[in-house]
């Protein structure tokens, strides 16, 4: 089984050039068409689809109110090697439209990861299974604090 994970997009050719460029994924030129672009390695397909996806999807009654900010309703994550792969994926999102939400930091589960979204606002995680030699790995209870006083 491969997983194909897709993007309606506003400028597919936009959100091409970032993911790829971010990532270092290969483009997937044998799917290229006039409404999609796509990434692919052995393992996935990144893609990107156009407007008229919508309606060829049966999906037009969905399609988002285009001056709102994108809804997080699901998010992919990008497993990356190293610590340096993420930190330089925060430091480098911004300088091609996107955004860090979240800078880099230690999960309760051991990895190295930030929150992070495209040039159309669509959220999404890169994370490496490692921590950094000098950062700990905080316990979730330690991280659940500030969100219980509110009741």
């Amino acid at each position: 089984m491969r997983l194909w994970f897709n993007f309606f997009c506003r400028n597919v050719d936009l959100q091409h050039r970032f993911y790829q460029t971010l990532l270092g994924l290969p483009d997937a030129a044998s799917a290229r068409s006039p409404i999609y672009r796509a990434l692919e390695t052995p393992a996935f397909q990144l893609g990107f689809n156009a407007d008229p996806a919508y309606d060829l999807l049966g999906l037009a009654d969905r399609r988002p109110d285009a001056s709102a900010p994108a809804a997080v309703v699901a998010y992919p994550t990008f497993m990356v090697d190293t610590v340096a792969d993420v930190d330089r994926a925060a430091a480098l999102a911004p300088t091609l439209g996107g955004q860090c939400l979240k800078p880099p930091f230690a999960t309760y589960y051991g990895q190295w990861q930030t929150v992070l979204c495209d040039p159309e606002g669509n959220a999404f995680r890169l994370a490496a299974s490692v921590l950094p030699d000098e950062v700990a790995m905080p316990s979730l209870s330690s991280l659940m604090k500030p969100l219980r006083g509110g009741g």
